[in-house]
C-alpha cells in the first residue's frame, strides 16, 4: 500500500517517528492525546518519510550522497565541502507532482481553517531518528518562520530537506553513529503563533542543572523563541514546585528571576521568512515576561506532558501577542539528566585557599564540574579552525554550527545566553562544564590565559584567574549506612539546596536567612520601609534600580526573600526545613545598601544588638515585619508548610514572649496551620531555664559556636584566643548534655547545627550517646559524618534516642 505524502498532526502520534520524525510525531501526540489536559498546540500537518525517499529517488540523489560522504570519510574532502555539495543536490532537485499537490492542498485547508487566504506558517525539519531518549538532534536541521504562500512553502520544504546535511548535522550523526542514509526528513507545517508580538521560550519538567525531578524550569523572552534557544538574550527564569501544583489556593512558584532581555526577534516583514533583531523597550527589560497564572498554566502542561510520555521532557512554548493565548509548539524527551544515576555522582571541590580566587567573570553555571585550561577566544564561526583541543572556548554565543568544536573544549564560557540557551543545552549533553551569560567574557579573558572554570559552587559559575587546584570525590549513596539519629543539612544558598537534593537528609536543620538578604536582596529592610532616612545618594539610586518593577519597594524584599526560602525548602519537602530569622550583627547590617543610616556602631556586636532583641525593638521592628510577611507567603501562598521558624539569640523567656507576640501580629501564630517555632539554644540562660523556654517552643537547636563563646568567655572572632575555643571543652559538653536531657524531659525535640560533629568523630559519638534527636551538617561533610554516626550508634549498644 502506498504511503501518504502528508499526515495531519491529529493523525500522527509517537509511534509514527519512522513516518514523520520525532518532532512531528511529538506534535501529533500532543494534539491527539493531551487536548483534554488543556494543552494547546497550533494546528498543522507533516510531510512523510515516504515523500522524502520519493524525492531522493525521483532526483537520483542517493548515489551522489553515498559518493560524497565516502570521500569525506576517506579524508579526500573536508566537512564543509562535503556538506555544501550534498545540499546542492537537494536544492537543485524538483518535487514529484503528486507530492507538491498534496502540500498545496493541505496548506489551503490550513488557511481556510484559520480564516485566511494565505496563512503564515512555521516550517520545521523533523528527522526520523531525532528526539530519541538516547540522543537529542535539537537544532541540527533548519526552521523557517512566517512563510506565506504555496510557492514560498515548497521552497522552504526544499531547504529543510537540504538541511538534513548541514555540516553540524553530518558531524552529529557521525558522533552518535547514525547512518546518513538511514535517516529521512519530515517537514512540519504549522500555523504561526504571533509570538513576535508576544513571547516565547523553553521549558523542562526537570531541573536541568541538578536533575531535581520535582521542578518545572521555564525560560521566557519577548518575541520569537530563537533568541532563547540560540542564547542571544538573557531570558527570565521561573521555577515551579510540581507537588503543590494541584493544591487549592497555592501558587508554588519558587523562582522568578528577571533577565536582561535586551533584544527580541521579530519577523522581517513583507511575507518574508526572514527575521530580524530589534531592541526591547525599557519597560520590556524591567518587566517579567509571564504573569503568575501563565507560569502555572505552562507548569501544569509540563506535568501533563511528562506524565503522558513517562519521562522528563524538554518543551518549547509560545504566547500569541494578539490573543494572549499560550501554545505548546514542541516537546521531546530530556536527554541528559534523565540518564544520570540518582544514587551516584561526582563532587568537585576547589582546594585553593579563598585568597587565591581572583574572579574574572561569572554567569549561569551549566553542570557541576571544574575545568582548568587556556583561554581560546573565538568570536565567530569563521575562526573555529583556530580552536585548540582541550582549551577553554570563550565566545559571544553558540549555535548548532559550533557543536564540532564545543565537544573538543575543556569548558565553554559565553557572553550571552541563559540556562536553556544552545550553549547550555549542548554543554550538558556533551558533559562539558559551561558558564553562560557572563556579559564580558570575550572582553576580560585573553587568548592563551590560564583560567579555572568552576560550576561547583551553586547556580552561578565562576571563571578564576590561573590554574587552581581542585579535587573530585565519587559518591554512591546506595552504600551509605542507615542511622537512627536524624542527619540534616545546613543550607544558606537557595541554589546550593538544589545541588544536594539527592542526599538522604532528614531535612534542613539550619537555613540561614542572612545569605538571601546579603547576596540576593542586598538592601537593609529598614531602608525600604523608611527610604527618607537614607542620606547617601549612591544608596538611594541603587535602591531605585534594584526595586524597579515593584509597585512598592518593600514588596521587593518580601518577594525576593520568600522565593529564596521557597527554593531552599522545596528540594527537601515534606521534610522539615528550619529557617532561622535574620541574625546579622550591627556591623554586618550596616554594610547592606542603606544600612549605615539604621545601625549604630557597637564595641562588641557579637553580644550586642542581635537576634531576638531586634525583632520587637522600634529600631528594627518594621524590618522584621517584612521577614514575617515573607515567611507567611512561603507557608501560605506558596504552600511549603514544612518550613519551621527558628528564633536566634533569645536571652530570656520574657524576650521569647515578646518575639512570639510580634510574629503573631504579623500573621505567624505558633500552632496555626501547623506552624512550629524553634529556638536556638546558644545562650547559657537557654540551658539554665530550658524548662521555661520549652513551654514556648516546639524544639531547640543547639548553636555550639555561640554557646562555647559565652560559656568560655572567648570571642569567637578573636584570632588571639582561637586556641581556647573548643566545643569539646568539658563545660560545653556538660551544658549540651543538660540541654538534651531537659528538652526530652519537656517532650520537645532537640538537635545541633555546626561543624564540631564533622570535625571531631568523638564529638559525634558523644551526641549520639546523649540521645540527641538530630545532627545538622554542612552538605560537604554530611557524607563523611554519616558513617561516624552509624558507628557511634552501633558502639552505643543499640541506643535509641529517647524522643523521636
Amino acid at each position: 500500500m502506498d504511503q501518504p505524502h502528508v499526515l495531519w498532526f491529529h493523525e500522527a502520534g509517537r509511534a509514527d517517528v519512522a513516518q514523520v520524525g520525532g518532532k512531528n510525531a511529538s506534535l501529533g501526540e500532543l494534539t491527539r492525546a493531551l487536548a483534554d489536559s488543556g494543552v494547546r498546540v497550533p494546528e498543522g500537518f507533516a510531510t512523510t518519510a515516504a515523500a522524502y525517499w520519493a524525492f531522493v529517488e525521483a532526483n537520483g540523489i542517493g548515489p551522489g550522497i553515498a559518493r560524497l560522504l565516502g570521500r569525506y570519510r576517506d579524508g579526500a574532502a573536508s566537512l564543509q565541502a562535503t556538506g555544501e555539495a550534498v545540499r546542492a543536490l537537494f536544492l537543485e532537485g524538483r518535487f514529484p507532482a503528486d507530492f507538491a499537490q498534496a502540500v498545496r492542498e493541505a496548506y489551503r485547508r490550513l488557511s481556510d481553517e484559520a480564516g485566511q487566504e494565505r496563512a503564515a506558517v512555521a516550517v520545521r525539519s523533523s528527522a526520523t531518528a531525532e528526539d530519541l531518549p538516547e540522543a537529542s538532534f535539537a537544532g541540527q536541521q533548519e526552521t523557517f518562520l512566517n512563510v506565506v504562500g504555496e510557492r514560498a512553502l515548497l521552497q522552504a520544504c526544499l531547504r529543510c530537506y537540504a538541511s538534513l546535511f548541514t555540516d553540524r548535522a553530518i558531524s552529529y550523526r557521525e558522533m552518535k553513529g547514525f547512518g546518513h542514509l538511514d535517516v529521512a526528513l519530515s517537514v512540519g507545517i504549522q500555523r504561526m503563533v504571533r509570538s513576535d508580538m508576544g513571547a516565547s521560550g523553553v521549558m523542562f519538567s526537570i531541573d536541568t542543572e541538578t536533575g531535581f525531578p520535582r521542578s518545572v524550569v521555564i525560560s521566557a523572552a519577548w518575541g520569537l523563541g530563537e533568541t532563547v534557544v540560540q542564547g542571544i538574550v538573557d531570558p527570565d527564569k521561573y521555577q515551579v514546585f510540581k507537588p503543590l501544583l494541584g493544591a487549592p489556593g497555592r501558587i508554588p512558584i519558587i523562582e522568578k528571576s528577571r533577565g536582561a532581555k535586551a533584544q527580541k526577534m521579530v519577523y522581517g516583514g513583507g511575507g518574508s521568512a526572514r527575521t530580524r533583531l530589534v531592541a526591547t523597550s525599557g519597560r520590556e527589560q524591567r518587566s517579567l515576561v509571564l504573569e503568575d497564572r501563565e507560569i502555572l498554566e505552562l507548569a501544569r502542561w509540563a506535568v501533563a506532558v511528562e506524565e503522558h510520555y513517562g519521562c522528563p521532557m524538554d518543551m518549547e512554548w509560545a504566547k500569541d501577542g494578539l490573543t494572549g493565548e499560550l501554545f505548546m509548539v514542541q516537546a521531546r524527551p530530556e536527554t541528559v539528566q534523565a540518564r544520570r544515576s540518582t544514587t551516584r555522582f561526582t563532587l568537585y571541590h576547589l582546594t585553593a585557599p579563598p585568597g587565591a580566587l581572583r574572579l574574572l567573570a561569572a554567569g549561569a553555571a551549566v553542570g557541576d564540574a571544574v575545568a582548568v585550561g587556556e583561554v581560546c577566544v573565538v568570536r565567530n564561526p569563521s575562526e573555529i579552525g583556530s580552536f585548540r583541543d582541550g582549551a577553554i572556548l570563550v565566545t559571544e554565543m553558540t549555535d548548532p554550527d559550533w557543536v564540532p568544536v564545543m565537544r573538543r573544549a575543556a569548558a565553554i564560557v559565553t557572553d550571552h545566553g541563559g540556562p536553556t540557551s544552545h550553549a547550555a543545552i549542548v554543554s550538558r549533553e556533551l558533559g562539558v562544564p559551561a558558564v553562560v551569560g557572563t556579559g564580558t567574557a570575550t572582553e576580560v579573558l585573553a587568548d592563551g590565559q590560564a583560567v579555572t572554570v568552576s560550576c561547583a559552587e551553586g547556580d552561578q559559575g565562576h571563571v578564576y584567574d590561573g590554574a587552581l587546584a581542585y579535587e573530585t570525590e565519587e559518591v554512591d549513596l546506595g552504600y551509605l549506612p542507615q542511622t537512627r539519629t536524624a542527619l540534616m543539612v545546613n543550607i544558606a544558598s537557595p541554589a546550593a539546596a538544589f545541588r544536594w537534593w539527592r542526599l538522604p537528609a532528614a531535612g534542613v536543620g539550619l537555613a540561614r536567612m542572612e545569605f538571601i538578604i546579603n547576596n540576593l536582596i542586598r538592601i537593609h529592610p529598614m531602608a525600604l520601609v523608611h527610604p527618607g532616612q537614607v542620606a547617601d545618594d549612591g544608596d538611594r539610586q541603587l535602591i531605585r534600580e534594584l526595586t524597579s518593577g515593584y509597585a512598592e519597594p518593600q514588596e521587593y524584599f518580601v518577594d525576593t526573600l520568600a522565593l529564596g526560602i521557597a527554593k531552599l525548602a522545596a528540594p527537601f519537602h515534606p521534610q522539615p526545613v528550619i529557617v532561622r530569622l535574620s541574625d546579622f550583627k550591627t556591623n554586618e547590617y550596616a554594610h547592606l545598601v542603606g544600612g549605615s543610616a539604621f545601625e549604630p556602631p557597637e564595641e562588641n556586636p557579637m553580644i550586642g544588638f542581635r537576634g531576638a532583641a531586634r525583632y520587637y525593638d522600634p529600631r528594627y521592628r518594621d524590618g522584621f515585619a517584612l521577614e514575617c510577611r515573607a515567611l507567611k507567603r512561603v507557608r501560605g501562598q506558596i504552600g511549603l508548610e514544612n518550613v519551621v521558624v527558628m528564633i536566634p539569640f533569645c536571652r530570656t523567656p520574657a524576650e521569647a514572649d515578646r518575639v512570639l507576640a510580634v510574629m503573631a501580629e504579623n500573621g505567624l501564630v505558633r500552632g496555626q496551620d501547623g506552624l512550629q517555632v524553634y529556638m536556638m539554644c546558644e545562650v547559657p540562660s537557654n540551658v539554665v531555664l530550658a524548662e521555661e523556654f520549652a513551654t514556648r517552643f516546639d524544639g531547640f537547636s543547639i548553636g555550639s559556636n555561640d554557646l562555647t563563646q559565652l560559656l568560655l568567655g572567648v570571642d569567637r572572632d578573636s584570632g588571639q584566643l582561637a586556641g581556647l575555643f573548643d566545643e569539646r571543652d568539658a563545660a560545653v559538653m556538660r551544658m549540651i548534655a543538660e540541654a538534651i536531657r531537659k528538652a526530652h524531659a519537656a517532650g520537645i525535640r532537640i538537635g545541633i547545627c555546626g561543624q564540631a560533629p564533622s570535625n571531631y568523630p568523638e564529638f559525634a559519638a558523644f551526641l549520639v550517646g546523649e540521645g540527641i534527636d538530630s545532627i545538622s551538617l554542612n552538605p560537604d561533610s554530611f557524607l563523611r559524618t554519616l558513617p561516624v554516626v552509624a558507628e557511634a550508634e552501633a558502639n552505643a549498644g543499640g541506643h535509641t534516642p529517647p524522643h523521636t
